[in-house]
């Protein structure tokens, strides 16, 4: 059941959603070349545990990092590691939330290391564009085929494919409420988009294939063909006046 947000219920949801997106952007300008994906966990961990709020990742459905972080073709749920250690070139998606009292905030974004290649580069911005796209047909009265499609179109025209099998979600006491939110669709079908809906919105962008693959781990998503990957999040609710960003901080995004 789609969960229809108060205004009150949503002001609760504001200082989750900025602590989520300013730990999103400490992990973030800890992304260097040498780092660890543990190290730059342990920096969101920090930053959501010292803001009064709970790392809202770590331990849903037995994830054990803080946040997902994922680099080149691995597309979502990357498993922190000391292991896993950063170098010039590579991009790093990150994708992490918090919740205070009770309220979730989810959102993602992929970072360079470093200097990247114009290749790299590319898809980072196609990604964060159709993010934008989609957004803003997130419109009351349009429908959530109408988010996917205009994602779709736009990273399909620059050449790219949208991931299929994960998706976009509501947001609220749970951290993934109903609808899901495809990052692909027809214009003018599914659920009708109303104020008080709060939504994830998160095109995830393969290089090639939209075709992934489950390591044995059973939680790395990666791509089958070792395409890159990138993924951009916010969470975003509808107003009578038009889509607003939850997820919005005072710490600028580079990249």
């Amino acid at each position: 059941m789609i969960q229809i947000k108060t205004s009150y219920e949503i002001d609760q949801m504001r200082l989750a959603c900025q602590i989520s997106q300013e730990a999103l952007m400490a992990g973030g300008a800890a992304v260097k070349p040498g780092a660890t994906t543990w190290d730059i966990d342990k920096v969101i961990y920090d930053y959501i545990v010292h803001h009064g709020a709970k790392p809202n990742f770590k331990g849903l459905y037995g994830f054990p990092g803080t946040a997902c972080i994922s680099v080149n073709d691995v597309v979502i749920h990357g498993i922190p590691s000391k292991k896993v250690v950063l170098k010039e070139g590579d991009i790093v998606s990150i994708d992490t939330g918090a919740a205070v009292r009770g309220w979730n905030g989810d959102n993602a974004y992929t970072f360079p290391v470093g200097t990247v290649s114009p290749r790299a580069q590319r898809i980072m911005d196609v990604t964060r564009e159709a993010l934008a796209r989609g957004i803003a047909a997130a419109q009351p009265g349009n429908r959530i085929g109408d988010i996917g499609a205009a994602v779709q179109q736009y990273v399909e025209e620059n050449g790219y494919s949208v991931v299929r099998t994960y998706v976009g979600h509501g947001v609220g006491r749970q951290l993934h409420e109903d609808p899901e939110v495809p990052n692909f669709g027809t214009p003018g079908r599914g659920p009708r988009l109303v104020p008080g809906m709060v939504l994830a919105i998160e095109p995830m962008v393969n290089e090639k294939s939209h075709v992934v693959e489950t390591l044995s781990d059973g939680w790395t998503v990666k791509t089958v063909d070792g395409g890159l990957s990138a993924h951009f999040e916010h969470t975003v609710v509808i107003t009578s006046k038009g889509p607003v960003i939850l997820t919005q901080s005072r710490v600028k995004t580079g990249g």
